[in-house]
């Protein structure tokens, strides 16, 4: 199943690294910026979740809250958020529901992996509708920000 821009974005409920559950509905009345990674401690999922580190305040500017998912265990994601010095949340979606219900999950990853999230980014709006939706097939291509900071930008 694939998300479109007008759909009702699908509620989840994952852990924190601070081990406490989220749900998408936590972030009701907020716009949302919810980027699905494949790995922790790879160099390109490093490297874009380290660049959102760094331009966080102009999101946070957007009145948006930016939410990283990975299939990675709560406490590897603790271990990656430390070392990185990450400045949002981290949530382990280790059984596969969110990116399954985003349409975001190879069927098959390098090294014959099975069940990883595709790097995606998804714009959530203050009433839960996807505003922005990029599924990316190649996990060494990064999102476009400049599209994803200006769809957050419209709504406002």
């Amino acid at each position: 199943m694939s998300i479109a821009v007008g759909q009702k974005a699908p509620d989840f409920k994952l852990h924190d690294t601070e081990k406490n559950p989220v749900s998408l509905n936590d972030f009701k009345g907020r716009n949302v910026l919810l980027l699905f990674f494949p790995l922790a401690f790879t160099g390109v999922c490093t490297d874009e979740l380290c660049s959102v580190r760094d331009s966080l305040t102009s999101y946070n500017e957007m009145n948006a809250d930016v939410i990283g998912i990975s299939i990675d265990s709560l406490f590897v994601l603790d271990k990656f958020k430390k070392e990185n010095d990450l400045n949002f949340s981290l949530l382990s979606d280790f059984n596969k529901e969110a990116a399954t219900a985003y349409g975001c999950l190879y069927d098959s990853f390098v090294f014959d992996m099975q069940g990883v999230a595709k790097r995606s980014a998804f714009v959530i709006d203050k009433e839960g509708v996807i505003q922005y939706a990029e599924v990316l097939e190649s996990a060494g291509d990064l999102p476009n920000f400049e599209a994803i900071k200006a769809s957050i930008a419209a709504l406002s």
